[in-house]
């Protein structure tokens, strides 16, 4: 259960990054229900990509201390838990931006 963690907190706080996206940006608003989804979908993208980068969970991978080997061996510590907030959040309102600016241009 303690690997899918990282990836259950960037689906989470990317739905609620889209929601804020939303509310900030009324003119892109896909609603709560499309919001919630673009946001879904926009924090796991967002997240995964952070921990690519290295910034997000899973980070530490390529460090040998004794501190890095506990996040790899399934342990979260506290900034891999930020990058994975960070990348769900910043994600999802992206991705809902992106849809909506699409959507609203099809519309035209």
């Amino acid at each position: 259960m303690e690997e899918y963690l990282p990836l259950i907190i960037q689906l989470v706080t990317g739905a609620l990054g889209g929601n804020v996206a939303g509310k900030l940006l009324k003119n892109l608003s896909l609603g709560t229900v499309g919001n919630t989804l673009a946001g879904i979908v926009g924090g796991g993208i967002g997240g995964q990509l952070l921990g690519m980068l290295g910034l997000g969970a899973g980070a530490a991978s390529g460090v040998d201390s004794s501190a890095a080997t506990d996040a790899v061996a399934g342990g979260m510590d506290l900034s891999s838990i930020l990058g994975s907030v960070a990348g769900g959040g910043v994600g999802g309102g992206v991705i809902m931006a992106i849809i909506g600016a699409i959507k609203n241009a099809m519309s035209k």
